[in-house]
Order: C-alpha cells, then structure tokens, then sequence
C-alpha cells in the first residue's frame, strides 16, 4: 500500500495536524488505497504522521461525520464499508437530485453563480486532461454543487451534497472502468449542462441531468456485476 509519509513539524499550527490527517487519509479512503473494512489503527497513524494521538482522533471524528470510517464497539475503527444493498435507493435519489438541482439552476442562475460554475468545470476539464482521479472527483463534486447552489434551495443543496460526497468511492469505481482516461464526452455533457443553465432552458436542463445520471449510474451496476471469476481447468 503506497502512503504518503507525513513530513514532522514542532512549529505546526493548531489545527493543521487535523487537516493533515483528515485530507491524507481521505484521500487515501477515496482513492481505495485504503480499502474498504480496513484496520486504521491511531498509534500507527501517529507515528507516521509524527504527532499525538489528539489530532488524529479528531481528524477520525470528521472522517467518521463524513461516513468514510466506522467506529466499532469495540472502539477500534475501520474504513467504512460500501453499502452495496443500499445502491438502488441512492441511485434513485441521486439522479432526482441531478435533475432537480439542474432544472432549478435554469430558472434561478445568476451571472456570478454561472462564473463559478464555469471555474469549476475548467479545474474539471483540467483534470480529466492530467488523468488526475482524485481531481476529477474533486472538482466534479464542486461543479455539480455550484450548480445547486445556483438553484437557490438550500435544502436541496445540502441533499445533493451528501449525496454528492457519499458517492466519492463509486465514483472512483467509475473512473476507474475507464483507467482514469475519462472520454472528452463527459467534458463536453458538462459543457451543454451550462449552456442549458445559461439560456435558461430548463426542459433542456432537466433532460441533461438525467442523462448524465443515468450513464454514470448504468456504467457503475455494469461495472459492480462484471464477472471477474477465473475459469480454471481442473
């Protein structure tokens, strides 16, 4: 398992250790590198990144608000599993929050909430040209969030963020099937959904959400039932 080796610091500010901690091991959790039901042990951890074992709680804490790790009875805490029984229904809502937050966006969008959302697909298209995965889910969550912002629900918003931020790890399933090469379409779905939002078209708002959904959704249940057994002769 390939770990970034945290650098030690005595003049680190308060704070920072936490989000040290927390932003390396979310990586590490999104990208898989930590799998899913693995043992994340504090000690280790602060050994590696060289400081107390207070910080790093706290950077579990928000690790945990943010469903990615799993305190035990037992106290000892691992990497969340990924509820694949759960799949439909957050497949279900999440492609309602798609077309909501996009349809809404049309109507509501501001010229300030369409320069946002045109920043946020540049650091997309970005990094789909550097084969950056944990950029790519990064910046696709930041777009597809302006975008929900921009509709003026807040309530949907914080929906579509949670959402947004449980599907990391599919998400990196997802582009994975496509060995992090992400096809120009994809850059390009996201270039009509602003057009959509920009002349205020909703019909044509809420048609793009569903697709752009629904091909992420189909490639995912196409990918989690692939059969990878090995038919060996005996």
């Amino acid at each position: 398992m390939d770990q970034k080796q945290a650098p030690a610091s005595a003049d680190r500010k308060r704070g920072s250790g936490v989000k040290l901690v927390y932003d390396v091991l979310r990586d590490e959790i999104i990208s898989l590198s930590l799998p899913p039901g693995s043992a994340i042990d504090e000690n280790q951890l602060a050994e590696r990144f060289a400081m107390s074992r207070t910080p790093i709680r706290e950077a579990l804490v928000r690790l945990a608000g943010d469903g990615l790790v799993t305190t035990l009875p037992n106290r000892s805490t691992v990497v969340s599993n990924i509820d694949f029984l759960s799949l439909p229904a957050f497949f279900d809502a999440i492609t309602l929050m798609y077309r909501v937050t996009t349809r809404l966006a049309a109507r509501n969008r501001t010229p300030e909430d369409l320069a946002v959302i045109r920043a946020h697909q540049a650091d997309f298209a970005r990094a789909v040209r550097d084969q950056d995965a944990l950029g790519m889910i990064a910046t696709n969550r930041d777009f597809h969030a302006s975008i929900a912002d921009a509709g003026k629900n807040p309530y949907y918003a914080s929906l579509f963020a949670r959402l947004l931020d449980e599907g990391r790890r599919l998400l990196r399933l997802y582009y994975s099937s496509y060995a992090d090469k992400l096809p120009e379409e994809f850059v390009t779905e996201h270039e009509e959904m602003i057009r959509a939002i920009e002349n205020q078209d909703i019909d044509t708002a809420d048609r793009l959400g569903a697709t752009h959904a629904d091909q992420i959704v189909l490639q995912i249940r196409t990918l989690i039932a692939e059969d990878r057994r090995e038919h060996i002769p005996l």
